[in-house]
Formats: C-alpha cells, structure tokens, sequence
C-alpha cells in the first residue's frame, strides 16, 4: 500500500486537508497526518481542531512514498520555516519521489528549493513564488514528481490525481465515481 503523509501546521485549510485525507484514503492510500508541535490538536485557518496521527519527530520519512501540503498561509508559513518539513522536501525532491502541495503551500515547496518549473496555486500567491511557470488556468499541475493545485475547491480533482499517479486508473476511477467528481 502507497503512503502519504501530511503535515498539518496551525492554520491549514481544513477543506483541503481533509478532502486530501479522505479521498486518498478511499483510493487505497495510507495517509499519516503529522503535527509539528507536542499538541497533537492542530487548530485549522477557520477555527476547526483535527488531530493528527502523530508527531513529526516519530515518523521516519523513508516510510513514505509522497509528502501532501495542505495550504492555508497560516499554516504555509509554519511548513516553509520549519526545518524538519523543509528538509523533508529537499529529501523527497533528492530521492525522486512525490511531492504535492496546493493553495498557498507551494511556497513552502519554494522555500525548500524543490518547486519544479511550472505548478499552480493560489491566485496572488504566485506574485511570493515566481511568475514563470505559474499556471493559473488549470485545477492540478504535474510536473515530474511535483503535483500542485489552486485552492480549496480543487482539492479533490487534487487528491483524485495523486490516486491516479500513486495506485493506477481503476482507483482513480472507481473514487472520482463513487464519489460524483465528474467535474474534475
């Protein structure tokens, strides 16, 4: 089984993280939330507690086939100055394997120096990262291993992408399906 995991920094976009928990998770993915404080309790940017499975610093990152970056800035800002995430990506990026992030979280993948050339987020968070290779037309942005999407109401064309990458087309299918995405 593919895993994931997903930090969850106070202040993250609860819409995406727990569309991005759910819907990988009906696709047959693994999905480990980690919080990077001792409280396990991580406040989202709209005043919504999710606890997260574990700490940061009881995960072993070779474990993981895909580190996932909710956005939300408050929560964004934490991941792009947090050593631990940040060094994280630049091992992810290193070893060839995925690296996702949407909404404002790009920036944290900028800050890391694993942002691959073109990639979408936000609008107006591009204008922090670089305004070449900035798509803004697209829901989701593949470029090699590094997955990127708008906002919250993408993240579920987002997840169903990383369903398809990560396990296959019957996978993805079957979700998008069952779950009426036809929009994505």
């Amino acid at each position: 089984m593919k895993k994931v995991l997903l930090p969850l920094a106070e202040g993250f976009e609860e819409i995406e993280a727990v569309s991005l928990i759910d819907i990988m998770r009906r696709g047959g993915i693994d999905v480990t939330t980690i919080c990077l404080t001792e409280n396990s309790l991580v406040l989202g940017a709209n005043n919504i507690k999710i606890e997260a499975d574990t700490n940061i610093d009881n995960i072993n990152p070779n474990d993981f086939d895909m580190i996932v970056l909710p956005g939300g800035w408050g929560g964004t800002n934490i991941l792009a100055e947090d050593v631990r995430v940040q060094n994280i990506l630049k091992l992810f990026k290193k070893e060839n394997r995925y690296i996702g992030a949407m909404c404002a979280a790009p920036y944290a993948l900028y800050t890391a120096d694993v942002l691959n050339h073109n990639y979408t987020c936000y609008p107006s968070v591009e204008e922090k990262i670089r305004l070449d290779g900035y798509i803004s037309d697209k829901k989701v942005v593949i470029d090699d291993k590094v997955i990127t999407s708008r906002g919250p109401a993408t993240a579920i064309c987002f997840a169903l992408e990383i369903i398809k990458v990560l396990v296959g087309e019957d996978n993805y299918q079957a979700v998008k399906n069952g779950t009426l995405s036809d929009f994505c």
